[in-house]
């Protein structure tokens, strides 16, 4: 039996960043929200005992039950799918704060060039610069339309950084707070990457430098620099979640309830017009339905583009005809790099999430690729984040995978080891996109989400230049043995990788190619809003987070309005 709810004005699927931006904005404008989150209620209190490493970054405990929905995987659609039982290349996060909780605070704008990257690389390299099998396109909006709300969310996170880059597009104000503490390990990476001619800066971070209120009132402590921040939550409050800042916001509002253990599996449909959500109560297995006058989806990239299929709200992408945008220009994040072993010792086992130095110099169009078979590029840092004991067992190459030469060299490298990685930016195929699996069900009896996806002879050659240039600063910082990154050849979803996933819900301004608009509203329904890292149409050189926080925060102010006036935004 299905017990229909009242009516609310705004009900969110998913409770992390981008639900409660939505939530806090809306209720203190007098809006009634509801946010369904299908894990369960958590905060500071909950993680006094975090520094546990085998229970949070091995055994994911923040992470989602893969045995109740996961997704399946194929290289190509000449291979079967099959689902993903292991958590591997990315971690879905579940829970109060979502993947806001066991974040490494790494806050980033994407470049100018990233939201115009059609018209600009077309205009100094010729249409041709890539083949048509990349589906590269505009993303219907530019950075300095985005500036703005760029600048809310660092305000609402306290972010500690240096405006000291000369690469990024400009800023209304500074930082919120000074950059996190400039290490004997990151002054050396400084050194080297300005002996070679770079132009390296602090990172921008979210875990804090110094305690700092936001314009709401929350409060946000200074860091620690304890070392456990990716797969971990912060028990001082010192890394910004959302559990700490905007879902409070919203809750002292009065106007926003919160339900836990709640899985939506339907946004329901009539018309041109939404009317609510379908749910399950995760524990009693009892079935919901929640009108409201908007919906917003909130919920990771890969569950946001699962409920517009099986909700049939859009056209599916169909890789062979190009038709469709619903599950287009899925794309990843390419990982070049290079380590290196030194004959000192260093402090490598304290640190914080977001502590590390960069260089932008091969990001975005900051350098010529005239003579290159490739596009854009990545930015490349020394980060600091804590080595634990675990999962930290750096060796030299041609060193055994087991035993006492293997015990003994991880030993004495534990302290002696420095990597600099580069997060590298993807580019949209034809053969990447995000469908629904005809064979596999989740508990609930919906399909998974099937992933299509490998890597690319431009994501080849990317990772192959930028390798080139990390192990070129890992040498000029002095160590003993360089090792550069392998080439990669075809994605596997097993070793851990990167959790930016991007695409499939891909925002424009046209509707044929795009599912939302740059409010981030539906083309095909009205008050339907569809908010994350799937707006993206293609992976920058960064981490994903501060761009889907401004993104939020531009989409709230869309709600809002059409909450008054109602009609399309654009």
């Amino acid at each position: 039996m299905v017990t229909t709810l009242e009516g609310v004005d705004v009900v969110t699927v998913g409770v992390g960043w981008t639900g409660g931006i939505i939530a806090a904005e809306c209720s203190k404008e007098g809006l009634k929200v509801v946010g369904l989150e299908r894990g369960r209620e958590r905060g500071t209190a909950d993680f006094s005992m975090v520094h546990d490493e085998y229970r949070y970054a091995v055994r994911y405990e923040l992470m989602q039950d893969l045995s109740k929905e996961t997704l399946t995987f194929r290289n190509n659609r000449k291979q079967r799918a099959l689902p993903m039982r292991q958590l591997g290349s990315f971690l879905l996060g579940v829970g109060l704060g979502g993947a806001g909780t066991h974040w490494n605070g790494q806050t980033w704008r994407f470049l100018p060039y990233d939201f115009e990257i059609k018209t600009m690389t077309d205009k100094k390299y010729g249409a041709n610069k890539l083949s048509a099998d990349y589906t590269i396109q505009d993303w219907g909006i530019t950075y300095d339309e985005l500036e703005p709300y760029f600048d809310r969310f660092e305000k609402t996170i306290g972010l500690s950084g240096e405006d000291k880059n000369p690469f990024w597009g400009k800023r209304s104000s500074d930082f919120p707070t000074p950059p996190m503490k400039k290490t004997p390990i990151l002054q050396r990476f400084e050194k080297a990457a300005t002996n070679l001619g770079y132009s390296p800066f602090m990172m921008p971070s979210a875990n804090l430098s110094e305690a700092y209120e936001n314009p709401d009132g929350q409060k946000i402590n200074a860091c620690q620099y304890c070392g456990f921040c990716e797969r971990f939550g912060c028990e001082y409050g010192a890394k910004t979640s959302p559990e700490i800042t905007v879902v409070p916001t919203a809750k002292e509002t009065g106007n926003y309830d919160v339900r836990f253990n709640s899985n939506v599996v339907e946004v329901m449909k009539e018309g041109d017009k939404v009317t609510g959500v379908r749910y399950y109560d995760t524990v009693t297995f009892e079935e919901f339905i929640q009108p409201a006058n908007v919906v917003v989806l909130t919920s990771y990239v890969m569950n946001n583009a699962k409920l517009l299929m099986v909700s049939n709200i859009g056209q599916q992408y169909d890789p062979e005809t190009g038709q469709g945008s619903l599950g287009k220009n899925y794309a990843y994040q390419i990982l070049p790099g290079a380590t290196g072993f030194f004959d000192e010792q260093m402090n490598t086992f304290m640190g914080a999430g977001a502590l590390g130095m960069t260089i932008d110099d091969f990001n975005g169009d900051t350098f010529d690729h005239g003579d290159l078979d490739f596009i854009h590029g990545a930015s490349l840092s020394s980060t600091q984040t804590g080595s634990r004991p675990i999962l930290s067992n750096p060796t030299p190459p041609g060193t055994p995978s087991w035993g006492a030469e293997f015990k003994k060299a991880s030993i004495e490298n534990f302290t002696r080891t420095l990597s600099v990685g580069g997060q590298g930016a993807s580019m949209p195929h034809k053969e990447n996109f995000l469908g629904l699996d005809d064979t596999y069900k989740d508990i609930y009896g919906v399909p998974l989400l099937q992933l299509t996806y490998n890597f690319t002879d431009q994501d080849r050659a990317l990772h192959s230049y930028i390798t080139e240039k990390a192990a070129g600063i890992v040498k000029e910082m002095g160590a003993k043995t360089v090792a550069a990154s392998g080439e990669i050849t075809d994605y596997d979803i097993v070793p851990y990788q990167t959790t930016h996933n991007t695409g499939g819900t891909i925002m424009g301004a046209d509707p044929a190619t795009s599912v939302v608009n740059n409010f981030l509203q539906h083309w095909d329904a009205e008050n339907l809003f569809v908010i994350g890292a799937g707006n993206f149409a293609h992976n920058g050189g960064y981490n994903p987070t501060g761009t889907v926080g401004a993104l939020a925060y531009r989409c709230a102010e869309g709600i809002i309005r059409y909450s008054r006036e109602g009609g399309s935004l654009v």
